[in-house]
């Protein structure tokens, strides 16, 4: 999927939250994905090449287009495209309806999904609109989940002294696949391990499913 930065600091989201500097959440052109203001229950997973990743809410709506819901198989608009393929991708490798989005505008990049700043330049570390991988979480299902109570390190272990390989945004609902032992964060020694294979300490997470021991 090809990602773009959104900035737009001080304006409001689809959801009401106002965006602040190196904020956290992502932008799909659909409301069938938008998550209410300080909610997670619609949460990506975005991973960039080298393998930085984070988990966000999505809190807005955009780019492009607003009701191109792609990853859905039962898709609003643009019927005939391939799920998984934004409308704006069509549109500016196939001149797609003419190359223009759902407002006649001319699409001048491929866009199926904005970046906040913080997800852009800290989760991710791009610097640059890039191509990414994008994980859908509320259509999977995962032995337990938790939210991220803040900005939390994602990293490759249970600890500390393991490096880290992006972040988990505030109130992003998080798939855990199972629960281990590790490093002890200010009140706990558990560690969820998520299922795109990072450790976050539980220390800052809330269960909504109780996760399986590991």
């Amino acid at each position: 999927m090809y990602a773009t930065r959104e900035g737009l600091v001080g304006k409001n989201t689809a959801n009401g939250h106002v965006i602040t500097s190196r904020d956290h959440f992502v932008s799909l052109p659909s409301r069938r994905g938008l998550s209410a203001k300080g909610s997670g229950d619609r949460t990506v997973q975005v991973c960039a090449d080298g393998g930085r990743c984070e988990y966000a809410p999505v809190w807005d709506v955009g780019p492009w287009n607003t009701h191109d819901d792609y990853w859905d198989p039962d898709r609003q608009e643009w019927g005939d495209l391939p799920r998984g393929v934004p409308q704006a991708q069509a549109a500016w490798y196939d001149d797609y309806n003419g190359k223009k989005d759902e407002f006649g505008r001319t699409v001048d990049n491929p866009a199926g999904l904005d970046l906040a700043d913080g997800t852009f330049w800290d989760g991710l570390q791009l610097d640059t609109n890039a191509w990414v991988t994008v994980t859908f979480l509320w259509s999977g299902v995962s032995p337990g989940a938790g939210q991220a109570q803040g900005l939390i390190n994602l990293r490759s272990g249970p600890g500390t002294d393991y490096r880290v390989v992006g972040y988990a945004a505030p109130y992003a609902v998080l798939p855990v696949e199972c629960q281990t032992q590790g490093e002890w964060i200010s009140s706990t020694d558990r560690w969820d391990k998520l299922f795109g294979g990072q450790y976050v300490t539980h220390a800052y997470v809330t269960d909504e499913v109780e996760p399986p021991p590991c």
